[in-house]
Order: structure tokens, then C-alpha cells, then sequence
């Protein structure tokens, strides 16, 4: 049975995929621009990253913010069976192609977990669970048929389960509704944003300082800059460690106990 301990980067069992396999632009979140198959520059001969202490310093915000969700280690272990692609020019190929799938399938898993620890409806957990297990067995495919996996419509499957296990948990559901919604450096400070759907709304340097987020959907919400600093957050549904990774909080900023806090995020009150 999958857990969410399942679903963590272990860098010390991953060939430093993210740092190959992905392309990154020169922008706010990264200092250069690096073609999907070569390595970062940044990469050490141990596949370790040269800047990880600093790498906000640095100007790669993006990496800092990035979690695969233990798609790393899967693909390095499992997929492409301990073969490592600085020695194998086949399996340098490979992973450019399996990786993105993988880590894609891996943020599906994460969400059904917690959505098979939401649900009090036997039949839905049941769903959840078939689910569940078959995302989990096409994480074990081989290369050949990962490439044929078609992650959009096992997205689309998910969501809509996902939708109506948030629904449920949110009842009774609030008049309020953002889904999809702009909110933009949008002034929410100390807001009753309990049970709302907040569903890849764009929340992208939004104030949230001592807001009420108890029992909110923020799947696929953009937090980038968000000030969360004091904000209640203890039972959000479906909100992702790179998510928090991407907003700004504090020691006052209250989460779940899977949620583990920020680095970066600055001690004391807001």
C-alpha cells in the first residue's frame, strides 16, 4: 500500500535526474537557461548540486521550490534498474523520455493518498484505493510502455474523484468560491477563507497573513510569494511541500503534521 513516506526524494538513491533530465528558462526563478538531457553547470562529479545551501542566493528559487516526490529515485532504482546515465548513452535517452512521466504520476499518487485519508465514504475509499493502485503499478512499467502512458486522462480521472472527495470534506460547502481564480497580490489578511475552493487559483504573491485556511482546496493553487506568514493551514486539502516551498511564512505559520516547514521561512511573528 502506497504512504506518503513513499513519496519523498531521496537524493542519496537518484542519479540527480531533476538536474538533467528538465529544462529551466533564465527567469526570476532560475539564473540561466538549461536544455532539457544537460547537466546543470552547478552539478558536482558526486551528483550533488555545487549551490544547494544558496541556491535562493543564487538566483534558482526554482530549484529550491522543486520536490519530485520520489519520481527520482523510482526512475534511478526501478526503471532504469541502478543503471546510471553518465556511463550509459542509452539511458540518458531513456530518462528524458520516462522521468516527466513518473514525476507526474508521483504528484497523482500524493493526492489520492491524502484523498484515501480524507474520505469517510466506504465506497469512495474503495475507488480511491483502485485507483490508487493502478497509478502505483504504471510507476513500475518499463521504458518502452511509460512512454505510452497517457498522464492528461489519468490526471483527468484523478481530479474528478479528488473533486468529489473534497467536495464531501468541505460540507457544508461556503458561498465563496476562487477556483481558477485571479488573486494576484489580492489583500486576503485575516480572511475566512475556511472550506473554499480555491482550486489553481492564482495566488501568486497574495497577502494571506493570519488568514483562515482550515479545510480549503488548494490543488494546483499558485502560492508563488504568498505571505502565509501566521496563517492557519493545519487541514488544506490537496496542498503540495513544494507549494509551501514557494510561499513566504514563519514559526506562526500553522500546518499539518505531514507538512514539514520551510527552511527559509523566517522566525518569529509576522
Amino acid at each position: 500500500m502506497v504512504e506518503l513516506a513513499d513519496l519523498r526524494a531521496d537524493c542519496t538513491n537518484c542519479f540527480a535526474l531533476c538536474c538533467v533530465a528538465l529544462r529551466f528558462d533564465a527567469s526570476a526563478d532560475f539564473a540561466f537557461d538549461k536544455p532539457a538531457g544537460t547537466p546543470c553547470r552547478h552539478l558536482t562529479g558526486d551528483l550533488r548540486c555545487g549551490v544547494h545551501a544558496d541556491l535562493r542566493v543564487c538566483g534558482f528559487s526554482g530549484c529550491a521550490v522543486y520536490d519530485c516526490q520520489g519520481a527520482g529515485q523510482k526512475v534511478s532504482q526501478v526503471t532504469l534498474r541502478g543503471r546510471d546515465w553518465r556511463a550509459d548513452p542509452e539511458t540518458a535517452a531513456e530518462l528524458l523520455d520516462v522521468y516527466p512521466v513518473v514525476r507526474q504520476l508521483h504528484e497523482i499518487l500524493a493526492h489520492l493518498v491524502e484523498a484515501r485519508q480524507i474520505t469517510q465514504d466506504p465506497g469512495v475509499r474503495t475507488e480511491v484505493g483502485d485507483l490508487l493502485a493502478h497509478v502505483n503499478g504504471l510507476t513500475y512499467l518499463g521504458a518502452d510502455e511509460l512512454r505510452l502512458v497517457d498522464v492528461p486522462a489519468e490526471r483527468t480521472q484523478a481530479g474528478q474523484l479528488l473533486a468529489r472527495v473534497s467536495e464531501a470534506a468541505r460540507r457544508p460547502l461556503p458561498s465563496r468560491s476562487q477556483r481558477n481564480g485571479d488573486l494576484v497580490g489580492a489583500d486576503l489578511r485575516e480572511a475566512d477563507l475556511r472550506r473554499a475552493d480555491l482550486r489553481g487559483a492564482y495566488l501568486i504573491a497574495a497577502d494571506l497573513r493570519r488568514a483562515d485556511l482550515r479545510g480549503a482546496d488548494l490543488l494546483g493553487a499558485d502560492l508563488r510569494d504568498a505571505d502565509v506568514r501566521g496563517a492557519d493551514l493545519t487541514v488544506c486539502l490537496f496542498v503540495t511541500q513544494a507549494q509551501l516551498h514557494s510561499a513566504r511564512g514563519d514559526a506562526g505559520t500553522r500546518l499539518s503534521p505531514q507538512h514539514r516547514r520551510p527552511a527559509h521561512w523566517v522566525a518569529g511573528a509576522p
